[in-house]
């Protein structure tokens, strides 16, 4: 299966991950927790937890992960912006099963707070599901956030 990975190409580095379900031939279900520089925050780490199936089909990317994911992103140096955001962006995507499956997280900017906001959720080619995860990481109002 895919790694996460941010749309700009920058890849996760992982934390560490829990085996949840014991497999004696083949990998373990798990969690993995993976951390993520926003490419276009410097100064923001996003962390998302999610379910990883193993046995021979995860090994063999085959399986469907589940559509259940966690994120928490955090201020981890000084915020800086390259250039303005615009104020709804995907900025991460992953494969969860072999075709028709994706895990999400979309970048929102609540510009009266001065708040950048992240949800995670996956999607379908025909149906996805309502369970999602966010955070909100507030901007130093001496550091307004740029908008397109």
């Amino acid at each position: 299966m895919a790694s996460l990975f941010w749309l700009t190409g920058a890849g996760a580095q992982q934390v560490g991950e829990v085996s949840t379900v014991f497999k004696l031939l083949s990998p373990n279900d798990k969690i993995v927790v993976d951390a993520y520089d926003d490419p276009k925050v410097a100064g923001v780490t996003c962390y998302v937890s999610r379910a990883k199936t193993g046995g021979y089909k995860g090994a063999l990317g085959l399986a469907e992960d589940r559509s259940e994911a966690s994120i928490a992103c955090r201020q981890t140096g000084p915020i800086t912006f390259a250039k303005p955001l615009e104020t709804q962006e995907d900025v991460l995507t992953e494969r969860i099963s072999l075709v028709f499956k994706k895990l999400r997280v979309v970048r929102m900017v609540d510009k009266p707070r001065n708040t950048l906001v992240y949800l995670t959720y996956s999607d379908r080619l025909i149906e996805g599901s309502p369970q999602n995860s966010i955070t909100a990481v507030p901007v130093d109002r001496a550091t307004p956030i740029p908008v397109r």
